[in-house]
């Protein structure tokens, strides 16, 4: 196996709850130091969250692999000369602080890229950092309200939350490719730019296609729960053991192959109610009654396997332990073991890109400043010093 990719790249964040820890987390999986600054006593407001993987929240488990935690306050001027000699030894520097606070503490892109000429600052906002909402506090489903995403989720009766942090997500996956992309340039010119990403504008950006739907075509995709907006029949149908079974005809010859293997009714290939994917969506209540009558007649095991003779598209709608007994997580070996704070250790999923060589790291989750007198000690201060910051409640 080679090293990893990220080896001898370090990076410094203040960072709390999801997005910038997910972006930081997947550096450290390629190699990367993450030395993550915490608030003293409580550290990460995500260590809170809840307490269900042996005490630990799992939020924080699943974000915070791999990564050193330091306790800094860094309020205080002795906790930001420190951050300061840290930022000094840095690559990146990430952080997600509440809108302005950066600006407070000397963290801003602009005061650090004069300060540290090779530091490649990232800032993750709710709203961007100008603009008539930069100074707005924005959390995951505020965004998804304010993108219109909440509005498409659910049922015509209802909306509903997505059920994972998406906007979160989406901006820590937006920071992650921005920083491998500033680290290629300095390597390649020299320069070092700053990364901004924003919850809003990460999320807006996956919102592309329903918004071109609806500035081009008059009206918004209809919220229909399972099924899709414009394409028909696509959706969960419930066989007769009661569990659901979602399918998606995608072309004609997927249609008048359900017709014909799974239907058994080849004369509706020809039906003018069902003979284009516009006209099976504009009929879509009479074909789902076909559909679903059929699934009736079948159990759930029966109905995938007719499914898949057909050449059909098709998935068991899981809960979650459904989805942590999935085959093809345990066939292709995608969960490891890592531990967490008290010991224990926990299945984990592998990051899901896979470098030919190469094995992520997944080091333990870290403890509220485990690492703060082996990092400050790197940095060559004393033991007295360091005794004197921790009885000050510096670090």
């Amino acid at each position: 196996m080679t090293g990893l990719p990220l080896s001898g790249i370090t990076v410094v964040s203040v960072e709390q709850a999801v997005a910038a820890p997910f972006a930081t987390r997947q550096l450290a999986d390629l190699g990367a130091r993450v030395i993550k600054v915490e608030r003293p006593g409580g550290g990460d407001f995500a260590r809170r969250y809840d307490t269900t993987v042996h005490g630990q929240s799992s939020y924080f488990v699943w974000l915070n692999r791999s990564k050193e935690s330091v306790t800094l306050d860094l309020k205080s001027p002795s906790g930001r000369d420190v951050l300061e000699e840290l930022l000094g030894r840095a690559d990146v520097f990430v952080q997600n602080l509440a809108p302005g606070a950066a600006a407070r503490l000397g963290l801003d892109a602009e005061f650090l890229t004069r300060r540290h000429a090779s530091l490649i600052p990232c800032t993750i906002s709710g709203y961007g950092t100008t603009g008539p909402w930069a100074g707005r506090k924005a959390y995951d489903l505020l965004v998804q309200c304010q993108t219109g995403l909440v509005s498409l989720t659910g049922t015509a009766e209802e909306t509903a939350r997505t059920g994972v942090s998406v906007a979160d997500i989406a901006a820590g996956m937006y920071a992650y490719s921005g920083i491998l992309t500033a680290l290629y340039t300095r390597a390649t010119t020299g320069v070092a730019r700053a990364v901004e990403v924003s919850l809003f504008e990460a999320l807006a950006e996956w919102m592309s296609q329903p918004a071109h739907y609806t500035r081009h075509g008059g009206t918004q995709p209809p919220r229909i729960g399972t099924q899709h907006a414009t394409i028909a029949p696509y959706g969960a149908f419930t066989a007769a053991d009661g569990k659901q079974v979602l399918l998606s005809v995608q072309n004609e010859r997927e249609w008048a192959a359900l017709c014909e293997h799974f239907l058994a009714r080849p004369e509706l290939v020809e039906d003018p109610r069902f003979a284009t994917g516009p006209d099976r969506v504009t009929h879509r209540d009479e074909l789902d009654a076909i559909v679903a009558e059929r699934f009736g007649r079948s159990g759930s095991g029966e109905v995938m396997r007719l499914l898949d003779e057909a050449g059909i598209a098709n998935a068991g709608v899981n809960d979650v332990r459904e989805f942590l007994d999935h085959p093809v997580l345990a066939d292709r070996n995608r969960w490891q073991q890592v531990a967490v704070p008290g010991g224990a250790r926990v299945p984990a999923l592998r990051p899901p890109v896979d470098l030919a060589g190469v094995d992520p790291r997944m080091e333990p989750v870290p403890a509220v400043g485990e690492h703060t007198e082996k990092v400050l000690a790197e940095l060559g201060l004393t033991a007295a010093r360091i005794a004197r910051l921790r009885a000050d409640g510096v670090t």
